[in-house]
């Protein structure tokens, strides 16, 4: 890395109040984050396998009605 790369790094981590360290940590740990995980193709089976099931639907409105309603029942 050149001086004026550094240079670069050390302004970005001044105006975040950070040390060169901990920005560059920092900016790798958020680079990690945004490479996919795991293969398409298995994420893509998951899918269509979930998509296979029946799961219940509603309005948002009505289902959180109905939430709210269960919080009040005693089991009885």
């Amino acid at each position: 890395m050149d001086e004026s790369e550094l240079e670069k790094i050390r302004a970005s981590a001044k105006e975040r109040g950070m040390t060169v360290s901990e920005f560059v940590r920092e900016t790798l740990r958020d680079a990690r984050r945004q490479v996919p995980s795991g293969k398409a193709e298995r994420k893509i089976a998951a899918i269509r396998t979930a998509n296979g099931y029946a799961y219940p639907t509603a309005d948002i409105d009505q289902m959180l009605g109905e939430i709210e309603r269960g919080y009040g029942e005693t089991g009885e």
